[in-house]
């Protein structure tokens, strides 16, 4: 069974009661409930916990990390933030959902700004499928419309993904690459844009879907890391 940690701030929820009635008991408890649901073995972490809830051991026993933040990515220490990167190096599957664009190990594994612009407008949103043969595409139609959302637009400033797998169209008129795929070391990393604290975006059967599909999709391969540095020849060296 896929072991998933979700990762909240959980900052919004405290302060904003629009959000604190939308996601009553955090936006990481809706999240692992759907996962749970789907037959996941689930647990939640939270930034202020000790260690922001992810210690040496909950890390090593996770195999797909799922992280949303945003008022508060600056409070998240660097030490965890290298443990997070150096397990999925290692093989554990991250993804890294809406807002999360800015913040720090989604920042240390892509190695840009990661910047983008935005509006928040309560404007329609259309999410393309723009890779139908990818795995976490699976059950989906061609696209998943949302009613209200906020807008991220180009230029987003994020390394050429290796995979696109969706595209999403505003009312304002913006598009964005809402679906992208990337190979970290042994891991898997997977950005997914919708889901602003305020709207109900993972009630949102699709979406759900998505996300299910993508921890699918990020679980670890069961193999050793590549080993680096100097190494002793496989077979015998010709003598000089």
């Amino acid at each position: 069974m896929v072991k998933v940690t979700v990762w909240n701030e959980n900052r919004h929820e405290q302060k904003n009661p629009v959000v604190k009635e939308v996601y009553p008991t955090g936006i990481h408890n809706a999240i692992a409930g759907f996962l749970s649901t789907a037959g996941f073995e689930t647990r939640t972490a939270t930034l202020d916990q000790p260690q922001h809830g992810l210690t040496d051991d909950v890390l090593q026993d996770t195999d797909v990390l799922i992280w949303w933040g945003h008022l508060a990515h600056n409070e998240v220490s660097d030490e965890i933030v290298e443990k997070v990167r150096q397990r999925v190096l290692n093989g554990m599957g991250l993804i890294v959902l809406h807002s999360g664009h800015f913040s720090k190990i989604f920042k240390a594994l892509m190695g840009t700004s990661c910047d983008l612009k935005w509006r928040e407008a309560g404007e329609r949103e259309r999410i393309w499928v723009v890779n139908p043969s990818h795995p976490i595409t699976k059950g989906l139609p061609e696209y998943i419309e949302l009613e209200q959302e906020e807008m991220y637009g180009e230029h987003f400033d994020i390394p050429a993904p290796d995979e696109l797998v969706f595209t999403s169209w505003f009312q304002g008129g913006e598009v964005f690459r809402s679906g992208c795929t990337y190979s970290r070391g042994n891991g898997k990393v997977f950005y997914f844009r919708p889901g602003h604290e305020t709207y109900p975006t993972y009630h949102q059967e699709l979406i759900q879907k998505v996300i299910i599909n993508a921890v699918q999709w990020a679980a670890p391969v069961e193999r050793l890391r590549p080993v680096y540095g100097n190494v002793q020849p496989l077979e015998v060296l010709a003598s000089k």
